[in-house]
């Protein structure tokens, strides 16, 4: 089963980005949504696919990414481009624009997944200042197969948190 690990918002954090890399050794890519406030070339960002944030100001870093994992196409972005605080329907067109069935964003620092039609869009939350919960957070993205789709959510300490879990399908009907 493929295996993507997603987080955003670490706000200079370099032991726990370092810690969760080595913790989930076995994903297929890594993916982090911005504001890590390290240089492009960190060995903590090394092997992310990476966009930047309002809190990143390292000219080598790109404001978007497209790429896939077998047959999933991802679009990593930060959100803040994207009015994420307001409506996610800009993410969405944006999703539809580079053939992206999963979107990855953060900026809101608050953990949730959302289905619009066949695009899954995914925050993480933040592995530092969360602003809906009292723990940091990053998700895991794993699939059998575009009709099983599985989004786990986990502390920064690597517990799952059972109640942020959402099991979907990358098609239009559920």
């Amino acid at each position: 089963m493929p295996k993507v690990l997603i987080i955003s918002d670490t706000h200079g954090l370099t032991k726990e980005i370092s810690e969760i890399k080595q913790r989930h050794q076995d994903v297929d890519a890594m993916i982090h949504c911005g504001d890590s406030e390290l240089a492009w070339n960190s060995k903590e960002l090394e092997g992310f696919h990476y966009a930047k944030g309002n809190c990143d100001f390292e000219a080598e870093m790109e404001n978007e990414q497209v790429f896939s994992v077998g047959d999933v196409t991802f679009l990593v972005v930060h959100g803040h481009l994207h009015q994420i605080k307001s409506t996610l329907m800009p993410l969405c067109y944006r999703a539809e624009e580079t053939g992206a069935s999963v979107a990855c964003f953060g900026h809101s620092h608050m953990a949730g997944a959302e289905k619009v039609d066949s695009k899954l869009l995914i925050n993480p939350g933040s592995a530092h200042l969360p602003r809906d919960r009292k723990e940091p957070t990053y998700a895991i993205l794993e699939w059998e197969s575009l009709n099983k789709v599985y989004l786990q959510f986990y502390q920064v300490n690597g517990n799952p948190l059972p109640e942020l879990k959402m099991e979907t399908s990358l098609t239009a009907k559920n």
